[in-house]
């Protein structure tokens, strides 16, 4: 198996809540909505989708109702401090709650984390250490 994901989905309570806070908060676009999934524009990187919790858990086999910290976070790597500072505004805007406000990182970068309203944790960040980094933008 590689070190690869093909895909990145997330199972969310309220489809029309999750839609709004990607597309609208976000500015991400739909690529596919098929009513019980919806895939957006990857811009060549894994392409996230959003199912039904109910019907994702049901599909992996498990129960919908997790609860506490998954141990799944979503990393997005910028290259400035200031996008990291924008993208946690239009996050808070869109109705994200904030975990850790954006500032400087124990291992000297520069980010933030933020959770959507499915409580799904997304961590921002931007180091001006390394070249080769994963940018996402």
């Amino acid at each position: 198996m590689k070190a690869h994901v093909s895909s990145i989905l997330l199972g969310v309570r309220d489809m029309d809540r999750a839609k709004r806070f990607y597309t609208e908060g976000l500015g991400w676009k739909i690529r596919s909505d098929f009513g019980v999934s919806v895939f957006f524009e990857s811009d060549g990187a894994s392409p996230v989708g959003f199912y039904s919790r109910e019907g994702l858990a049901a599909q992996v086999g498990t129960d919908q109702e997790g609860s506490g910290f998954s141990g799944l976070v979503l990393t997005y790597v910028v290259r400035s401090e200031t996008r990291v500072d924008e993208i946690m505004t239009e996050a808070e805007k869109a109705g994200a709650t904030i975990l850790t406000p954006a500032g400087a990182l124990p291992w000297g970068g520069y980010g933030g984390t933020f959770a959507d309203p499915d409580g799904y944790i997304w961590s921002l960040g931007h180091s001006a250490q390394g070249t080769d980094q994963p940018y996402a933008e």
